[in-house]
């Protein structure tokens, strides 16, 4: 196209096609935006659920094959591939938030597993966005809805996140995977009385230290036991991420220690003898792709930046 066509174009304006795709977008992000303030799927979501659930759509899922193989021989049927995130601003505590993020992701994910008239979502892997967000950050759930041949769509589905070779392997073990709980705790140490010892030549405890980081892991472990107890009798997998910083307040040293704990959940009968070569794993951390990684199944907070406290 010569400089005299593309002037043209110009004058004459968008396309009626350019217009309708502009069109279709504002609809969708008014629709997404509508349904976030209302706590609701949005409507074009909701339909597309509702067509994967009568069968007028394909299924989708990110099992493998071995694993589709596997589940339906129990009875399980995949039904959509379904999808949540959360990007949070930390407006008071980058720690503590990442329990409310995941919360309100976790949230949004069986809302979506319910409207497609799911018993449980499998293989959910919990990603972040490796984008630079001041004092923000995403949080992202990716999963299979499936449901359970035999019983009602739940109202509260299971949300898995084992990969579903192990689901299996757990639910024959009589032990069923419940959901995700997350522990989070920060806290400061300003004495300006004493010195930790970090700088003292020689091997020495530095107990100040010592007393801070059982602290915060204690603490972080709590709110991780309070998390889980309304969601099943136990807890698996856990990934832990620590930090230190060393800063100052008012002329001072101080120090910053935050923990977080991240565990599945699971419901185990009493007695219940746990199944062998069983990997219990959860994810944080995005990958090379947003479904599926070459290396192990799920990743933990690599390469996490120290954002706002």
């Amino acid at each position: 196209m010569g400089i005299f066509d593309g002037i043209v174009n110009l004058l004459r304006g968008p396309s009626p096609e350019v217009l309708a795709q502009r069109a279709a977008s504002e609809r969708r992000r008014a629709d997404i935006e509508y349904a976030l303030q209302q706590g609701t799927v949005p409507a074009t979501i909701e339909a597309r659920l509702a067509e994967s659930r009568s069968g007028k759509l394909p299924w989708l899922a990110t099992l493998t094959p071995a694993e589709l193989m596997t589940v339906r021989s129990h009875g399980i049927r995949p039904i959509a591939a379904i999808a949540a995130s959360c990007w949070l601003h930390y407006g008071w505590s980058w720690t503590e938030g990442h329990g409310q993020g995941w919360d309100m992701a976790l949230q949004r994910l069986r809302d979506e597993a319910k409207a497609a008239g799911a018993n449980a979502v499998l293989d959910v892997k919990m990603r972040t966005v490796p984008i630079s967000g001041e004092s923000s950050m995403d949080f992202t759930l990716i999963g299979t809805a499936v449901r359970v041949e035999g019983l009602p769509p739940s109202v509260e589905p299971i949300v898995a996140t084992v990969p579903a070779l192990e689901f299996v392997k757990l639910l024959d073990a009589d032990i069923v995977p419940t959901g995700i709980a997350i522990g989070a705790y920060y806290e400061w140490l300003q004495n300006p009385w004493t010195d930790p010892n970090i700088r003292w030549m020689g091997n020495i405890e530095s107990q100040q230290l010592s007393a801070l980081w059982e602290r915060v892991r204690r603490q972080a472990h709590a709110q991780l036991r309070q998390h889980a107890r309304s969601q099943g009798n136990g807890v698996l997998a856990h990934l832990n991420f620590s930090q230190m910083f060393e800063g100052e307040v008012n002329d001072r040293k101080a120090y910053l220690a935050r923990h977080i704990v991240v565990a599945t959940t699971v419901d185990a009968r009493r007695g219940t003898t746990f199944p062998q070569k069983v990997n219990f794993v959860v994810d944080a951390h995005a990958g090379k792709t947003p479904l599926k990684d070459s290396g192990r199944h799920h990743q933990s907070y690599e390469n996490e930046s120290e954002g706002a406290i």
